[in-house]
């Protein structure tokens, strides 16, 4: 599908707040944070012709922002030898997301989430995140069998671990 800069601005504008999520997982210093936001749109509009639209847009602009997030982080990891792991940008993602609530429960919930193994953390976090199980098998590069019996068995393990401390 051919879109012209306008349309293209607009879908950014109404996305940016996904875009900005991505970016503030995968980098904490300030001045890569801005070239890695400058390095998703520069790759949404190298792809934006590519888009095909059975796919929902978000869909799409997440792929896109998380893959280039991981190559961005990987380039960094050798040009800068401070930049964190993929444990803590996942444990920083978590807790930006239940900081903005203040509840024990999500407390809890975000404790439990950091013991899960690193796909699980990922698939987790797509799942709170909205994203539909075949929305997630698109960005994961999984089937969408796949990521539900994932999910099934995350909820199990999370929902034990809750039933245990009672």
């Amino acid at each position: 599908m051919k879109y012209n800069k306008e349309e293209f601005l607009n879908i950014i504008e109404s996305h940016k707040r996904l875009i900005y999520k991505i970016v503030n997982a995968y980098c904490q210093d300030k001045q890569n944070h801005q070239d890695l936001f400058q390095d998703i749109i520069m790759q949404l509009w190298s792809s934006f012709e590519n888009y095909d639209e059975k796919y929902k847009l978000s869909t799409w602009i997440y792929r896109i922002a998380l893959n280039t997030s991981i190559s961005f982080h990987r380039k960094s990891i050798k040009r800068d030898a401070h930049i964190v792991d993929l444990p803590t940008i996942l444990e920083t993602t978590i807790k930006s997301e239940v900081s903005r609530i203040e509840d024990p429960k999500l407390e809890t919930l975000n404790r439990f989430i950091q013991e899960l193994r690193e796909i699980d953390k990922a698939l987790i976090l797509l799942y709170l995140d909205g994203l539909s199980q075949k929305e997630i098998s698109h960005v994961m590069g999984i089937s969408a069998t796949n990521v539900g019996t994932k999910l099934s068995r995350i909820k199990k393990i999370l929902r034990n671990k809750f039933q245990n401390l009672n």
